[in-house]
């Protein structure tokens, strides 16, 4: 295999990626990125230039025998045949619908992840939680991205309440459709660097990609007057060039995600309670009627939100019943 160049640098390439290549078993591959998934086919890209190539890799267990958006893969020069596809520094995946004994890759190799949402009647503080969990239990860098700040004057009473769900989270107010004020996101923008978007239809995020990118081409639906709601317009899975030199990316099965084994993303975001609930007296605590509950003491001297707790234990129950219902049907 070549050395790297500095298209690959640009692309995302790292010494995580590259500490994965061997110089004598790798020789006569080469190293690309997926930008794109397509029906049959993939987009890839890497120091040769541009390709479509087939997404099939033969003798490769189940989750390995998928590329995904922002993929790092090893093919064979001469033939375009994917050789391996390189372990993910992260992976956003889901249970396929109708089968979770099955994973739907989703996205990979994401550095900061923009969670957007907009000031109006659509904005939803469980919502933002919930995605904090899944970008917590991933490991990549969650920003609040509020748009349609140009149709509020109580833009900063969102952010606030925003900026209340976790302590030093990053929240940023943009009008979607201004470069000026979308230019305050550039510092997540930045030459190699890889963003993946997530919110629900309605909220900008096609129009944000629009100014990120310069890219008209890329759909927007109006926004429905009576709840505020749109509809979506991703249909791939693709990365568009950023121009800061990054790369972000959207995909349409991004907002479908579910938690699941997200323990350690439960506790990250709501590690507040977590810290109360190991005071209780008894390890099993259900946070009810027992004595010596430590979250009950907080929620009665004011320390602990109840609104807050309501939404953690909605959580917790939703994360339980999912990993408890693909455990009994991983049996079956």
């Amino acid at each position: 295999m070549s050395a790297p160049n500095d298209r690959l640098t640009e692309l995302g390439w790292t010494p995580f990626f590259s500490a994965q290549v061997s110089t004598g078993a790798d020789a006569g591959l080469c190293p690309v990125r997926v930008m794109a998934v397509h029906r049959g086919k993939i987009a890839v890209a890497g120091a040769a230039g541009d390709r479509l190539i087939s997404p099939h890799i033969a003798d490769a267990p189940d989750e390995e025998s998928h590329a995904t958006v922002g993929d790092w893969l090893l093919i064979d020069e001469a033939t375009s045949q994917i050789a391996r596809i390189l372990h993910r520094a992260n992976v956003f995946k889901r249970r396929t619908p109708g089968n979770v004994r099955k994973t739907q890759l989703i996205a990979a190799n994401v550095d900061t992840l923009f969670i957007v949402a907009s000031c109006n009647q659509d904005f939803n503080l469980a919502r933002l939680e919930r995605y904090l969990v899944l970008a917590r239990e991933v490991g990549v860098t969650p920003v609040i991205v509020l748009t349609k700040v140009d149709k509020t004057d109580t833009a900063e009473t969102y952010a606030e309440a925003a900026r209340g769900l976790q302590p030093g989270l990053h929240v940023e107010t943009v009008n979607a459709k201004d470069a000026q004020s979308v230019a305050r996101l550039a510092a997540w923008c930045g030459p190699g660097k890889t963003v993946a978007l997530l919110g629900s239809s309605g909220v900008g995020k096609s129009t944000l990609i629009k100014t990120l990118t310069g890219l008209a081409a890329i759909a927007t639906q109006a926004v429905r007057e009576a709840d505020g709601k749109g509809r979506h317009t991703t249909t791939v899975r693709e990365m568009h060039r950023l121009a800061q030199g990054g790369w972000l990316m959207d995909t349409p099965g991004m907002r479908e995600l579910h938690l699941s084994d997200a323990d350690e993303g439960l506790a990250d975001v709501f590690d507040d309670i977590v810290m109360l609930a190991q005071q209780c007296r008894f390890s099993n605590c259900g946070h009810g009627a027992e004595p010596g509950c430590a979250v009950q003491a907080g929620l009665a001297d004011g320390t602990l939100d109840p609104v807050r707790f309501a939404r953690w234990q909605k959580l917790t129950a939703e994360e339980a019943a999912n990993a408890a219902r693909g455990k009994r049907r991983s049996r079956t």
